[in-house]
């Protein structure tokens, strides 16, 4: 890889939780691969935020390397960019407790996944309050210019940009002050049976996500049974969420302009043969992608490869923004 000042640096991930669904890959992963070409690219398998909610170590420790095998299946290729674990680099958690020292207590409570999870009453660890913090940690620890997240995440980018400008400001230039990249199309794709809430790894109703492990037989039953409306026209109206998500999918997977899309099924009677088509899209797509992981998910030495050598890249790096905010804020250097 390039060195990272000779062009943009790009830094996600997606946390270890389950198999990838269609959100993430339209959303996130199918767009990482388009990037390598113009950025140097640091995907990371964040485990360390995993355990804000309570976890089955084990469990944790398999879906972790799985995920690897996701995100090269995904497209991804460890060649051309460095995939890693979070908990695996020193700097993530010693950088945020820096940067939790100039964060106000108010601005975390604001935060949205915070105040949602509060007003339900839930049982909340102060990990998820903290959680904001080691995220702009995440983003800052190698100066990341750009970040591809999703809407729900835009205000933690927010954070890290706070951040690294009142950083900058009381100890002098240090961070690059990151951008979120949120692609418009694609960007929220929503549950087929809830089409007002997002898709996700964790709905009991398993006809509501579609995988990226899912079979042709299972994309085809899980379209033909998604909500649409009493209406017969395909279109983008918010007013008609079912279809305008069907139609946000169809856009998405086949790069296809919404209102190229609108026209091209404006002469369709009925929704079977838009669904048949949105099927067949979305098999091309993904067959490839269930094809990569079946064949590498169980070659453990191959994703272990891939992860050591992701973490021979960027703990040079982190070990170097560490040392120079250490510096900064007044640590006695260890001799």
């Amino acid at each position: 890889m390039e060195e990272s000042g000779s062009r943009g640096v790009i830094l996600t991930g997606m946390q270890p939780t389950g198999t990838l669904h269609l959100g993430n890959f339209l959303g996130a992963a199918n767009r990482w691969n388009r990037m390598l070409e113009r950025h140097t690219c640091y995907f990371f398998i964040p485990n360390q935020h995993a355990i804000t909610v309570p976890q089955v170590p084990a469990a944790l420790r398999a879906a972790t390397l799985d995920c690897v095998a996701q995100y090269i299946a995904c497209g991804l290729d460890p060649r051309r960019c460095s995939i890693f674990i979070q908990s695996h680099i020193v700097g993530h958690t010693e950088l945020a407790w820096v940067l939790g020292s100039l964060t106000p207590i108010g601005q975390l409570y604001r935060m949205h996944q915070f105040k949602d999870k509060s007003a339900k009453g839930e049982h909340i660890y102060s990990g998820l309050l903290y959680y904001p913090i080691l995220m702009a940690a995440d983003i800052l620890l190698y100066n990341a210019d750009y970040v591809p997240t999703g809407e729900d995440q835009r205000q933690h980018v927010e954070l890290a940009r706070d951040l690294a400008e009142k950083f900058n400001a009381t100890y002098s230039e240090t961070f690059t002050v990151p951008v979120p990249l949120i692609e418009a199309v694609g960007a929220r794709i929503m549950s087929l049976k809830f089409p007002e809430r997002k898709m996700s790894k964790s709905d009991p109703d398993g006809n509501a996500t579609i995988y990226i492990t899912d079979g042709p037989e299972v994309i085809w039953k899980k379209i033909a049974a998604a909500v649409t409306d009493s209406g017969d026209r395909i279109c983008a109206d918010p007013e008609r969420p079912g279809i305008a998500n069907l139609l946000n999918i169809y856009c998405s997977a086949t790069n296809t302009a919404v209102g190229v899309a609108e026209e091209k099924f404006a002469t369709y009677r009925g929704y079977a043969p838009f669904k048949r088509e949105l099927a067949d899209a979305l098999i091309a797509l993904l067959g490839p992608v269930r094809e990569r992981y079946a064949a590498i998910k169980n070659d453990k030495k191959y994703l272990q490869s891939v992860i050591h050598n992701g973490a021979e890249t960027v703990q040079p790096i982190a070990h170097k923004t560490l040392a120079k905010v250490y510096r900064k804020v007044g640590f006695l250097e260890k001799k």
